[in-house]
């Protein structure tokens, strides 16, 4: 018996340690009932002491960590192991870098500023910003930042800049011939004070080029007036013109007829005063300057005071209809045979700028051979087409063009000239002979049939013989 109660006695004694040291707080009460039903001999088993000691043990820890660790994810499993539910271990230092959450043990564990602080980080996610107010208190503040207007500053083109910038631009104009297009160009620079450069640099670049290039400087000029330059520009302009000209004479030795013809079109076009000429009476020094305004004077008094010069140039190319061309090709052929000037002959040849249209001037000269009684007019022509053909004016295309056309028009033209087809086949072997043409084109050269009497034993039977 005594052994008994020593035993029961130990057994109590170790439950109401183990209750002390396991348990405290809410679960006093239930270390109570088991005291009770230890008193009663009931006998706890040693592995549910052990279970015991390790879920009190877990159940510190979390209460430990609930205020620092609260909503990482981290759980408790049955067997009291804490599971987590990120990658990142909250108690590493890197974890505690990347958590926004306070450190300080208080609070409900939400993040810092509503997770709108940190770094990179520009507001709370779908917050919408104002327009911020200018604050009236600020020390910065300035009454008239307010009313400021911004504007892009264009700043003006020097003289380096301005022949750099603007040289392409007229000649594309020369390519395209669409001055509106030129007006907005210009209209986006910063011309400043070299406004009436632009003119003078357009009659430079002309000087140099084509009468169709003239012609359209000169329109372009007259469109360019009143958006882009003023006509106190224009007249600056031609001041500066006239004074450089013993400098354009250097490189284009028609200059001073040429800005003459440019000063009556300005005055024709109405961009130019009528009394600008006369200013410059008796004070000119200037060789040039003087052949310029002679020039013009002569090209105005000609047009009836002034009226607008639509054909000081001429008209380019294409331009130019058919029967105007014709003309010009005659009355240039004309006054070759007046004057026998090879290379003026061939000058106003290109200034008509109709390289497609050359073979109405060989169709033209071999009529004019087959027209003519003398010699001089078969020679000089033969020294023309020879002239024009090593110089590569006319190409053999254009040269193979008007003779066979002249193949095809020879039954018609001897209607009018009888010998027509001896003098053709005579001019073609010469020009054959001149390197003019080739052979091909020599051997389809027509020739007229004629009727003779065959000798007695044929019977006084015609017979056909060509030349």
């Amino acid at each position: 018996m005594e052994i008994e109660k020593q035993h029961a006695y130990v057994s109590t004694v170790e439950v109401e340690n183990l209750s002390d040291a396991l348990f405290s707080g809410d679960e006093e009460n239930g270390g109570s009932e088991e005291r009770k039903t230890e008193i009663n001999g009931n006998w706890i088993p040693a592995t549910s002491i052990t279970e015991a000691k390790i879920n009190a043990k877990a159940k510190r820890r979390l209460r430990k960590n609930s205020s620092r660790d609260s909503g990482r994810g981290d759980s408790v499993s049955e067997n009291g192991e804490t599971q987590k539910a990120g990658l990142v271990v909250p108690t590493s230092p890197k974890g505690k870098v990347l958590d926004r959450r306070s450190r300080s043990g208080k609070g409900r564990g939400l993040p810092k500023k509503g997770g709108a602080g940190g770094k990179g980080v520009w507001g709370t996610p779908g917050q919408v910003y104002d327009v911020e107010e200018v604050d009236i208190k600020d020390p910065n503040y300035d009454d008239d930042q307010e009313n400021c207007v911004y504007e892009t500053v264009v700043l003006p083109l020097d003289e380096r800049a301005f022949e750099k910038t603007l040289t392409p631009i007229i000649q594309e104009y020369f390519e395209h011939g669409d001055t509106n297009e030129v007006s907005e160009m210009l209209k986006d620079l910063n011309l400043g004070e070299m406004k009436y450069s632009v003119p003078v640099l357009a009659v430079s670049l002309a000087l140099e080029g084509k009468a169709s290039h003239r012609e359209m400087t000169s329109k372009l000029i007259s469109d360019l007036c009143g958006t882009v330059v003023s006509k106190t520009d224009v007249e600056k302009s031609f001041d500066r013109l006239l004074k450089d000209l013993p400098e354009l004479v250097l490189d284009s030795p028609r200059a001073p007829q040429l800005v003459g013809q440019f000063i009556a079109r300005a005055v024709g076009d109405g961009i130019l005063s009528s009394t600008y000429i006369d200013g410059y009476k008796g004070t000119v020094d200037c060789i040039q300057a003087r052949a310029a305004l002679d020039r013009a004077t002569v090209l105005l008094s000609v047009t009836k005071g002034g009226n607008r010069i639509d054909n000081v140039w001429g008209s380019g190319g294409g331009q130019q209809s058919v029967k105007h061309l014709v003309k010009e090709i005659d009355m240039l052929l004309k006054e070759y045979l007046l004057s026998g000037d090879l290379l003026e002959a061939e000058r106003c040849l290109q200034e008509l700028e109709v390289p497609h249209f050359h073979h109405e001037l060989v169709y033209e000269a071999i009529v004019m051979v087959l027209e003519s009684t003398g010699e001089k007019t078969f020679k000089m022509m033969l020294d023309l087409l020879k002239s024009l053909s090593r110089s590569s004016v006319i190409t053999m295309d254009q040269m193979k063009r008007g003779y066979e056309r002249v193949y095809c028009e020879i039954p018609d033209i001897n209607l009018d000239v009888p010998h027509s087809y001896s003098v053709l086949e005579r001019f073609v072997e010469e020009c054959f002979q001149a390197g003019i043409i080739s052979k091909p084109l020599r051997d389809v050269c027509p020739s007229r049939g004629r009727k003779r009497f065959v000798s007695e034993g044929d019977g006084g039977q015609l017979k056909l013989e060509s030349y």
